[in-house]
């Protein structure tokens, strides 16, 4: 079951192959020159050319500002980090702002380690296990082979226990780990798929392995600096990981896992993976962390960083100075920025279309015309709000699909934000610590 969220529908940037951006596609409406412009910034990243970049998502609320950062996410892939964090999650943390900054940065930074190994692969043919009369001790003979060769290894304690744990049979195809000693069960042979009438769904078939038993075998890790950070600086390892509870990071420990990735890197034992950290609401941020981005931004191990900000001219977090969307101008020389504008009556359609769909709605073209309306009159965020509270209307009056009362009915009962400001003024009187002079009178009055 997926949870259906705010930008759930979108799947990426929408871009042809030639970066050319689509009137409609992969969730993502509008916004042409926007997202032609993550794009290029999306094919830069991937080709790994660029690291320690910033660019700025600057527009009006209900934009798609976001939208356009998760549709970046999704054209990057999975191997690339993408961290995202709300600007003002950083003075929430126990831990200081440039520590929290710092942590977010290092997950945004792949490391690939390849390493090889020995392993042997093939199809099991027969396990035999000889118990001690005393049962203390356990040996064993296990037959392997292939398409062209067999062969017979004997067994310890210790492998007989991890082909039990690994509940390996004869038929199953299996590699093992010369230098763990580590079992992996890949799934049964084609051949053995007549062997029993009743089988489970989550059983998989596969070939006999070809040629020798014995392979060198490259497998490739893709870890977060900060996964490794973590993993070198607490007393329990990588549980940390799993807890939450990381701490502060000492530089020291940095230090040196940056000079052992350095030493990977000369020796082709691992690469960079170069990738993304999301700073929305990036206004929210105050002088002391402007200044660090500043000089982490010129760091070799830099990520590219994308801010999103819908702020005008205004003061920067812990100054009196005014600045464009509240971020100093040192730093906004440094970023590349991206500007989205509202949205069309027909785009605003054309995403409603689209989040019906998302949102397994049924609806008429009547009311999603004045849903449209709605959106352009009062906010898309509104309008969009109201798409499931109409289907609940509709279904209680049982009807197929929501209908122009329903969203009469739905917009009675839920104010947007114009009309909530006007009720506000209409009875201001009777809210409590109203700072109106009329109230106060009002209030003086009632203390008399």
């Amino acid at each position: 079951m997926e949870r259906v969220g705010t930008h759930s529908h979108i799947r990426g940037l929408g871009l042809d192959d030639a970066l050319e951006p689509r009137a409609t596609s992969q969730g993502m409406v509008g916004q042409l020159k926007a997202r032609k412009a993550a794009g290029v910034i999306v094919k830069m990243i991937s080709a790994g050319k660029i690291a320690g970049r910033a660019v700025l998502i600057a527009g009006p609320p209900s934009t798609g500002k976001t939208a356009i950062a998760m549709g970046m996410a999704q054209g990057l892939g999975t191997d690339v980090p993408f961290t995202m964090l709300a600007a003002s999650e950083i003075f929430s943390l126990e831990m200081s702002k440039t520590e929290a900054l710092t942590q977010a940065f290092r997950r945004s930074i792949g490391v690939r380690i390849k390493e090889e190994s020995e392993i042997i692969e093939g199809e099991v043919v027969e396990i035999q296990v000889d118990r001690s009369m005393t049962g203390g001790s356990k040996t064993g003979k296990l037959t392997v082979k292939t398409t062209d060769m067999e062969t017979i290894y004997d067994l310890g304690n210790k492998m007989i226990d991890s082909l039990n744990k690994e509940k390996v049979m004869a038929g199953d195809v299996i590699t093992i780990d010369k230098a763990s000693g580590r079992i992996t069960r890949l799934g049964r042979s084609f051949t053995r798929a007549r062997d029993y009438d009743a089988m489970g769904s989550d059983v998989k078939f596969v070939q006999c392995p070809e040629g020798e038993l014995q392979k060198r075998k490259e497998v490739v890790h893709t870890v977060s600096l900060h996964e490794i950070d973590v993993i070198n600086s607490r007393s329990q390892g990588f549980l940390a990981l799993f807890s939450g509870d990381t701490g502060e990071i000492k530089a020291e420990v940095r230090d040196q896992i940056n000079t052992k990735v350095s030493e990977w890197r000369e020796e082709g034992k691992a690469e960079i993976v170069p990738g993304v950290v999301f700073i929305d609401e990036v206004h929210m941020l105050d002088i002391e962390c402007f200044s660090f981005l500043n000089r982490a931004l010129e760091d070799d191990m830099a990520p590219v960083v994308i801010m999103a900000t819908n702020r005008g001219i205004t003061n920067i977090r812990g100054t009196k100075y005014k600045s464009p969307h509240g971020i100093p101008v040192d730093l906004l020389d440094r970023l590349l920025i991206i500007s989205t504008k509202p949205y069309e009556e027909k785009e605003i359609n054309q995403i409603l279309t689209i989040r019906c769909q998302e949102e397994d709605v049924e609806m008429t073209d009547e009311a999603k015309d004045l849903l449209t309306k709605i959106g352009v009159e009062t906010s898309l965020r509104y309008s969009i709000h109201l798409i499931t509270a109409a289907n609940l209307v509709a279904r209680k009056r049982k009807a197929p699909a929501v209908d122009v009362q329903d969203i009469k009915r739905v917009y009675m009962l839920f104010l947007d934000e114009k009309r909530s400001v006007q009720a506000m003024k209409d009875y201001q009187d009777q809210y409590m610590f109203n700072e109106n002079e009329g109230s106060m009178a009002v209030d003086t009055a009632m203390e008399m």
